[in-house]
């Protein structure tokens, strides 16, 4: 093996507190940004494996390289930690994630134009707050989510902003909106700068994105509302929201 990549995956999951409920609460927005991104890499392998039967909570490398086994101890050691969590799916999708790193470590590479890496949003997922439950909705103890097909998630907009300060910055309580600021010679791909309306428990807060890497209070959407700001603005989505976030941080701090 080129590297002993299974070994950082495992602890991850060691470190990983399944019944974090406030956790869950708290990253809720996040959350559900990780596992839309999850059923969509996901999607993506099934269809390029003919494995579309076994979607969405699988075992790539199966499919993959389907001659790839675990080392014992490693194997021993992943079953040791799976003991008492439930749904079995989630168990599935553990063993997913270190036997796809061993794929990776024997020098398995991803074919061009498929996700490099299909489980990490999901360990993301799990690191903010634990696992999931599937009934009629992906129930992830603070956000329902439909499954839905295939077919429906190979169409889903890419979540690619995964770094840890972006996902906390789409954490908050609240119905959220999203606008970019823009105008000439800043397009919606890259607005001027960001602002979001937070609804909860029938008070609103208007809140921008800010040089300080954080939301702060604005006056700009009640001041456009009574004509007295001549920037403009664009509704947007949380995946604009996230690249927003993600490049300014990146591009302040150099990191």
């Amino acid at each position: 093996m080129t590297a002993d990549r299974p070994r950082p995956v495992l602890e991850r999951l060691r470190t990983i507190d399944w019944n974090d409920d406030s956790a869950a609460y708290e990253h809720a927005n996040s959350r559900a940004l990780l596992m839309r991104e999850y059923l969509r890499r996901a999607a993506r392998w099934a269809q390029a494996y003919g494995a579309e039967e076994s979607w969405p909570f699988f075992d790539i490398t199966e499919h993959v390289a389907p001659e790839v086994r675990m080392p014992p101890d490693v194997a021993a050691e992943l079953e040791g930690m799976l003991t008492g969590l439930a749904p079995s799916s989630l168990k599935k999708t553990c063993r997913g994630a270190v036997r796809w790193a061993v794929l990776q470590s024997a020098g398995g590479e991803s074919p061009p134009g498929l996700p490099g890496d299909p489980y990490e949003p999901l360990l993301l997922m799990y690191e903010r707050g634990g696992g999931y439950f599937v009934e009629e909705f992906i129930d992830l103890n603070g956000a329902m989510l439909r499954l839905g097909s295939v077919e429906s998630n190979l169409s889903a907009r890419p979540f690619l902003a995964l770094a840890s300060a972006t996902l906390d910055a789409l954490d908050a309580e609240g119905q959220i909106t999203y606008y970019a600021k823009i105008g000439d010679g800043y397009p919606r791909s890259s607005p001027r700068g960001i602002v979001r309306r937070r609804i909860d428990d029938d008070r609103t807060y208007d809140e921008a994105f800010t040089r300080n890497l954080r939301w702060e209070p604005t006056e700009y959407l009640r001041l456009y509302e009574l004509g007295h700001n001549e920037i403009d603005h664009v509704e947007i989505a949380e995946v604009e929201a996230a690249a927003f976030v993600e490049s300014t941080t990146k591009r302040l701090t150099g990191s």
